[in-house]
């Protein structure tokens, strides 16, 4: 078992901040929280608690991605994240588009 924690930093003040906790046994992510801010202006996370309440979360169960308005509430699935791939190539690329788009 092993863990990891990160900062990325982007144009525009943009920061991807990434924690893993990673079996490398068992080649999976066992638990991942990742939070994009804009100086210091928390935009999205995502995060894998499980919500089986909420239907709309169903189609990527646990996975899902927190935005506004409303951000500790309001969910979206997440069919881009994983705990059997890697997901940062998927977390960059979104956050490259964020920052494309004027941060």
């Amino acid at each position: 078992m092993g863990s990891t924690r990160g900062l990325l930093h982007f144009d525009h003040s943009v920061t991807l901040r990434v924690v893993e906790e990673i079996d490398f046994q068992a080649g999976r992510i066992e638990y991942y929280s990742y939070t994009v801010e804009r100086a210091g202006e928390r935009l999205y996370w995502y995060d894998p608690q499980p919500h089986p309440h909420i239907p709309e979360l169903a189609a990527t169960h646990p996975h899902h991605k927190h935005i506004s308005p409303d951000i500790k509430h309001n969910r979206i699935p997440a069919p881009g994240l994983s705990f059997i791939e890697p997901n940062l190539p998927f977390l960059i690329q979104e956050v490259e588009g964020v920052v494309e788009a004027g941060g």
